[in-house]
């Protein structure tokens, strides 16, 4: 998911989606473990958008309510 798409939700549905990439992100360390899983990019890819969603969600909490 690119920054141009996350920039368009409100911070519920930030924080619904930091909870899905957080379960996924414990999923793919689990099938990594179990080398059931081949992709070890997928797993960079997850905490960038994790760290993405938690900046966007600190600067919407920070903006002045008008």
């Amino acid at each position: 998911m690119n920054l141009k798409e996350l920039k368009l939700k409100n911070i519920q549905e930030l924080k619904s989606l930091l909870a899905e990439m957080r379960e996924k992100l414990r999923d793919l360390h689990f099938k990594l473990a179990q080398d059931s899983h081949k992709d070890v990019r997928e797993v960079r890819e997850t905490r960038k958008t994790i760290a993405k969603i938690l900046t966007l969600i600190k600067e919407q909490e920070k903006k002045p309510i008008k």
